[in-house]
């Protein structure tokens, strides 16, 4: 490995996904970590096995409570998640992610052996992992970087998903005890940070970092809509709007549905899976112009995003300063338009805004969408510039080696008791 510029670190990293799971924030982790290795660093992993794609450990990893893998740089190690199949079981999923972060404070205390450790770095969602990331700092005399890519129990708030007054006043206590042990809290967004800030006494909120999210450019790169993932889903040369992501109530998908019955003349995919796809599939019944796709392997992302002509990102009104859908750099690399429904001065807003990349509209509103992707999709020039422009823009402002340097300054630089 070539020796890092300013010293080789030894970080410890406590995160819900890696690879090959194909979650997005464990697409992001494995990136960051790819480049602190490529620096010299070593780092050592503690995840779950993966279980994204079906919400259950998948079969080739099932049989053993955990496993351990060495790498060049470090060494992973992966436990069984605790999940629950159900998204809509709100106290299963919060049992399951309570035990999953108690098995990850443990493993995190032990991983990579004795010796210094520069920082523990935990992310968040689940919250209880920034509570594992701790314990594991303080074990191992370390500071912890949390990195908050969702701000809970807000979004979860916010969409009714929690309603349980003992549950949002743990998870409250639990977001601010975390925040106030962290040497650096690092969010997507300044809205992210707004919200971050607001909740720390006024010594600490200098704490909180924006770093923006980022995405690999090689990985996803322009390709004809006519894929093969298109024929497989049994559509032809027709347009074709996509979401493609977590089919969850924060999202506010049935404005989709409503698209469709405007615009029978374009298909809508939603690609993805989550708590709101049932509900979804009812409400498109009847329906041959809407088309549900699963997951997919990520090698095959830069495909499913080039079948789209059109992506929407979209979001429940109030979530734009809780949440940053990181699938919006993925659809600018890919040089598809994007038409963003979410708060207005949003992260997202201001990302399709400063790239050219796409066009917003007012959250939850159905007519609005569809007017905005109907103009997008009877202009092909300007469809295919807003593209060009927004692959542009993410070549030259998102790389993964620019965020993972930002990192690595925070790792160095932050300073702060346990």
């Amino acid at each position: 490995m070539t020796q890092s510029r300013a010293g080789r670190l030894r970080i410890v990293v406590v995160c819900p996904h890696f690879a090959p799971d194909i979650a997005p924030t464990g697409v992001v982790m494995t990136r960051i970590i790819a480049e602190w290795a490529a620096a010299g660093h070593e780092v050592h992993v503690v995840t779950a096995l993966p279980w994204y794609r079906g919400h259950r450990v998948e079969h080739a990893w099932r049989g053993r409570a955990w496993r351990t893998e060495r790498t060049d740089w470090g060494s992973i190690r992966r436990i069984h998640p605790m999940s629950t199949r159900s998204k809509s079981n709100i106290i299963g999923r919060a049992l399951g992610f309570v035990v999953f972060s108690v098995l990850a404070a443990f493993h995190a205390a032990r991983i990579g052996g004795r010796g210094r450790v520069d920082a523990v770095v935990a992310m968040s969602p689940p919250l209880t992992l920034g509570v594992a990331g701790w314990v594991a700092a303080v074990l191992r005399r370390t500071k912890l970087v949390f990195n908050v890519q969702d701000v809970f129990p807000d979004a979860a708030v916010a969409t009714g998903a929690v309603s349980n007054r003992f549950l949002i006043a743990v998870a409250s206590a639990l977001e601010k005890f975390t925040y106030r042990r962290s040497a650096a809290v690092v969010v997507l967004s300044d809205g992210l940070a707004d919200n971050v800030r607001a909740k720390l006494p006024g010594a600490l909120q200098s704490r909180v970092v924006v770093i923006g999210n980022f995405v690999d450019t090689v990985a996803i790169a322009p390709q004809d809509r006519l894929t093969a993932y298109r024929r497989e889903l049994g559509l032809d040369a027709r347009p074709v709007v996509m979401y493609a992501g977590n089919v969850g109530f924060s999202q506010a998908l049935d404005s989709l549905i409503d698209l469709a019955r405007e615009m029978p003349d374009v298909d809508v995919v939603i690609n993805g899976d989550g708590a709101a796809r049932n509900a979804l599939r009812e409400s498109a019944a009847g329906l041959r112009n809407v088309v549900f796709g699963d997951y997919q392997p990520a090698e095959r992302l830069a495909e499913v995003l080039a079948t789209a002509d059109v992506h929407v990102v979209t979001l429940r009104a109030g979530l734009g300063s809780v949440s940053v859908p990181s699938k919006t750099y993925s659809i600018l690399a890919a040089a598809r338009p994007v038409v963003a429904a979410v708060d207005a001065d949003s992260a997202i807003d201001r990302l399709v805004r400063e790239s050219g990349g796409g066009t917003w509209v007012a959250p939850e509103d159905a007519r609005a969408l569809a007017a905005a992707v109907r103009d997008v999709i009877t202009d092909p020039l300007r469809a295919r510039d807003m593209g060009e422009r927004g692959r542009r823009w993410v070549e030259s402002h998102a790389t993964p080696q620019a965020v993972a340097r930002e990192y690595e300054r925070v790792i160095r630089g932050t300073r702060g008791s346990l």
